[in-house]
């Protein structure tokens, strides 16, 4: 039977790659809505090729700039806008499975409302986990949606659970590149550029999430929304730094033995994944040649090179507020990097400032306005 998807961030890498697993199983999957930033040349080509019933941008000049790029002759899908608009996609009645691809905290509202219609989500948006995750894990219990891991590392984590009951595991680790400043002398990290940060050694991956991985925030992120995704507390979440990014990640189950996920390093395989379980499909995608892997390193996380990384713990064993204000702090911290405002070593140190001046003040998150209302705070707490 075929599945209808909306796509949350059709135009950026995830949506890009959802749309090619889409073209490698047609009979299985069809685009029925997307929802796009102000990228309007690449969602009309999108249009034009899938065939939408519904199709939602950032503005009204937006959707008017679209219209006038599908011409009069083209395919007319009903074009909406806004918050209102990304939301109608997300819970558009005839889709089964949506894959949230909006970056930052524009992702949480969408992602809230298609959980509350009962949709299962591939959340490809870290942030939507970490500044709201039990809110979205009890939406999806209220109201019979499902949460689903796109990232490579959480669907790794996924799978490998798959091969045990929940008190026969461990821990579970996930595996970091490293990002491009690995091995970086760090006396030069105050002169790292802007396109040094973006050169990521073995994902192609959009802007904001590519410094994060370059300060290692990404795995940050990651140990809280796996919290939220899995139930394990932080004590039971580890990282290790693995260069070849390989091994996607790995349970340790309690009589020792370790369950690890491999592929190569292509997003159309959790995708994949999350569209179509529980059933596995033969897929057309590059397979892994394990014979031509000549070794696998595993590190332990250098804490002064990554600093990043404990303040995402710190943030998690706070609770309540504190992911949130974590994520919206880096988000603008980040921002400011991309625009030349501050050099890079100042991203974790305004994320560290922002969190400390909040810790005193800290308050249970119990609605999407809680959440929403820390990250403005944190936002005009990280701009100045």
């Amino acid at each position: 039977m075929t599945r209808k998807i909306s796509i949350l961030g059709s135009t950026g890498s995830i949506g890009q790659s959802t749309l090619g697993v889409v073209d490698a199983f047609p009979e299985l999957l069809e685009v029925t809505a997307l929802s796009a930033g102000r990228n309007v040349e690449i969602l009309a080509e999108q249009v034009k090729k899938y065939r939408p019933s519904l199709v939602s941008l950032r503005s009204s000049e937006d959707a008017r700039r679209l219209e006038a790029f599908l011409g009069p002759g083209g395919p007319r899908p009903e074009i909406a806008w806004g918050e209102e608009g990304a939301e109608a996609v997300a819970t558009h009645p005839e889709v089964h499975s949506v894959i949230a691809a909006i970056v930052g905290a524009a992702g949480i509202a969408p992602v809230h409302k298609a959980l509350l219609a009962g949709k299962r989500v591939g959340i490809a948006n870290k942030e939507v986990l970490v500044a709201a995750g039990d809110i979205m894990t009890a939406a999806a219990r209220d109201h019979g949606g499902e949460i689903l891991p796109v990232d490579s590392e959480h669907n790794a984590v996924h799978q490998a659970l798959r091969c045990g009951g929940e008190k026969e595991v461990e821990r579970i680790i996930l595996t970091a590149s490293g990002g491009p400043f690995l091995t970086r002398e760090l006396s030069s990290f105050d002169s790292i550029t802007i396109e040094g940060a973006l050169a990521h050694p073995t994902w192609k991956m959009g802007n904001k999430i590519s410094i994060d991985s370059a300060t290692m925030m990404n795995k940050g992120l990651e140990v809280i929304e796996a919290h939220h995704l899995f139930g394990f507390e932080a004590d039971r979440i580890d990282i290790l730094i693995h260069p070849q990014s390989i091994v996607h990640s790995m349970v340790e189950f309690v009589d020792g033995s370790i369950m690890a996920q491999l592929s190569t390093t292509d997003m159309k395989f959790p995708i994949q994944y999350a569209l179509l379980f529980p059933e596995r499909t033969p897929a057309p995608f590059a397979r892994l040649d394990l014979s031509r892997i000549r070794r696998l390193d595993f590190l332990d996380v250098e804490h002064e090179r990554f600093p990043a990384v404990e303040l995402a713990y710190t943030a998690l064993r706070e609770g309540g507020s504190a992911p949130a204000v974590l994520n919206a702090a880096n988000e603008v911290a980040v921002s400011r990097f991309l625009h030349g405002e501050i050099p890079f070593t100042s991203i974790v140190e305004i994320v560290r400032a922002v969190l400390e001046r909040h810790l005193p003040r800290k308050a249970n998150v119990t609605s999407l306005e809680d959440v929403l209302g820390w990250d403005e705070w944190a936002r005009g707490e990280a701009r100045a």
